[in-house]
């Protein structure tokens, strides 16, 4: 059975995931995490892609997207998966060696209101919940972290939200999701599902011409690794 096809409708935000293959770590150090960051930089200067909110983690990162064309966020995701691949092989002398990461990068669209700011809180809280910092915002490798501790420069690889952050938008980060907010937010990582309100999701299903939420087949789905993801 071929691949369903990918909506990259440009206008949209986008969750974007990709992660190593058999949960390899592929980030070791910090030169591994700038090395990707720059890579990130390069695929968003390419592109002219908003890049929203990010982290990335010792074993797979989240891009939070907004594209402004129609076909921009493959594009975009196309030549950092490869050209990070690439990079990360001749920096180890392992070219040639398999893949980096699983496969192509999972992604579902996001409605631009409370549910953005739902999901950019539970990208920017990784690293919290996986018990690697005692605040959100110390992980160096993060859009919080680069809001509130980065240079002018190191700032600008961020685009201005589509909606207003709370005042209290950090300590809202800081503070656990409840078990719904999270399960919530996982369903749409797992199924590829967009996440937003039923009207919003009815509206998406007209443009598309089918409906955005996947149906469950085969076995239940694994429960996600205990890795803040």
């Amino acid at each position: 059975m071929g691949r369903a096809r990918r909506v990259t409708t440009g206008g949209l935000v986008y969750h974007v995931l990709n992660r190593a293959c058999a949960g390899n770590q592929i980030f070791a150090d910090a030169d591994d995490y700038a090395a990707f960051e720059q890579t990130l930089a390069e695929a968003g200067e390419r592109v002219g892609m908003r890049l929203l909110a990010y982290c990335v983690m010792p074993n797979h990162w989240h891009l939070v997207l907004w594209p402004t064309g129609d076909g921009d966020l493959s594009r975009f995701t196309a030549w950092l998966g490869l050209t990070h691949t690439q990079r990360w092989h001749a920096h180890r002398g392992t070219a040639g060696t398999g893949p980096l990461y699983q496969g192509r990068f999972k992604s579902f669209v996001v409605q631009s209101d409370a549910h953005l700011l739902t999901v950019c809180r539970y990208v920017e809280r990784n690293p919290l919940r996986a018990g690697l910092v005692t605040e959100a915002g110390e992980w160096r490798w993060s859009s919080l972290w680069r809001r509130r501790s980065g240079s002018a420069e190191e700032r600008a690889l961020l685009s201005e939200w589509p909606v207003a952050r709370p005042a209290d938008y950090e300590a809202w980060v800081n503070r656990p999701e409840t078990p719904a907010e999270l399960a919530s937010v996982r369903r749409s990582v797992a199924g590829d599902a967009p996440f937003g309100d039923p009207a919003w999701l009815a509206a998406m299903a007209r443009q598309w011409g089918r409906t955005p939420v996947p149906r469950p087949r085969g076995r239940p789905r694994k429960q996600p690794a205990p890795d803040g993801s």
